[in-house]
């Protein structure tokens, strides 16, 4: 009986992983908006409002990696953009760094 109870058991347990495996990701309004940029990516309508959880220094290291150096005044405002003034390519620009990782310039 011990057995019988034992087999059981671990039938049901091995069913609840089949389960979790066949679940699908649920749908996206706007599949072009990625959830994190990466290097050889940006939101089109970058940069994107919303809460930023980069620090003040991985927000300086990453506009930093992007080529821009002398990175000054770098302030988060109220929509959650970190924009700072940065040189790159020997010319002084205003930089923004969204939540999402885009870097954009003007």
């Amino acid at each position: 009986m011990k057995n019988v109870l034992l087999a059981a058991v671990f039938l049901g347990a091995t069913t609840f992983g089949a389960f979790a495996q066949t679940a699908t990701p649920p749908a996206t309004t706007d599949g072009d908006t990625p959830a994190v940029a990466t290097p050889d990516t940006t939101n089109l309508t970058a940069p994107v409002a919303g809460a930023n959880s980069f620090t003040e220094a991985q927000a300086k290291d990453r506009l930093t990696e992007a080529g821009y150096t002398d990175v000054t005044g770098l302030k988060l405002d109220d929509k959650g953009v970190w924009r700072a003034t940065g040189m790159k390519d020997g010319k002084s620009v205003a930089v923004a760094l969204d939540y999402q990782g885009n870097i954009v310039a003007n």
